[in-house]
């Protein structure tokens, strides 16, 4: 198993990809906290325990520093050490033209898709750095970093933040042992697609040149990618995971 022994937090853990990623952590012999803003992750918890996961749920806004140094305390408190950060919370919104974004939804945009990255790494480095064992830290941007999308400046912001973020502390840690990447979703069959009508999805569908939608699970494999010593060499990169939408 790829993870065996190593303790990972995930948080926006009770749904789509993070729930696809804490599922494939505990099968490859990872020790788990998930973390959310919902209690739905109760449920997420009980799944995966009865499968023989070791999980913890910890609620976090990780907009909130001091939520974020409790959720790092409790990993460490209930499993001794933090091995695996993936910082994957984050929210989307309906397109807007700039002059309707209010200045509370913008804000609210940058506080939970960036502060929050910004806080689970700075607090997840910290302790890795008092462990001495290095670790690794993967870090959700998404295709919406690195291109724009009509109305979408709020999320385009906070994404592009994230993807230059990761790069920066990438060079930074790397000589810590400490390899930080992100990855950079498509357009993902999520609950967070659940209101989409068939037009627009079909619209989503079209935009990618393998045809189709990505799945969770394809996000999960490429996050334990990262997280795994097959990565050994893989720092401060985005890496795409899109189905073509960038290549064009």
């Amino acid at each position: 198993m790829k993870l065996s022994g190593k303790v990972a937090v995930i948080t926006g853990g009770a749904s789509g990809i993070g729930k696809a990623a804490a599922r494939l952590f505990v099968e490859q012999g990872a020790k788990v906290v998930i973390s959310d803003i919902s209690d739905q992750a109760e449920e997420t918890v009980k799944e995966l325990s009865n499968v023989g996961g070791e999980v913890i749920f910890v609620k976090t806004n990780v907009s909130k520093e001091e939520d974020i140094q409790s959720l790092i305390a409790a990993t460490v408190q209930h499993f001794g050490k933090l091995d695996i950060m993936i910082a994957n919370a984050g929210i989307g919104h309906s397109a807007k033209p700039i002059e309707d974004v209010t200045l509370d939804r913008w804000q609210q945009m940058i506080d939970i898709n960036l502060t929050g990255v910004f806080l689970c790494n700075k607090h997840a480095i910290a302790q890795m750095m008092q462990q001495g064992t290095g670790g690794a830290i993967i870090n959700t941007a998404s295709i919406m970093g690195h291109v724009g999308m009509m109305n979408l400046a709020s999320y385009n912001a906070a994404k592009g933040g994230v993807a230059n973020f990761t790069r920066s502390l990438g060079v930074s840690y790397a000589k810590h042992g400490i390899r930080i990447n992100a990855i950079c979703p498509g357009f993902i069959d999520t609950p967070i697609l659940n209101g989409a009508d068939e037009a627009t999805r079909n619209h989503l569908v079209a935009l990618h040149p393998i045809g189709r939608l990505g799945r969770a699970e394809e996000i999960a494999n490429a996050m334990l990618f990262l997280a795994s010593d097959d990565a050994s060499f893989v720092v401060g990169t985005n890496l795409m995971v899109d189905g073509g939408y960038t290549a064009q």
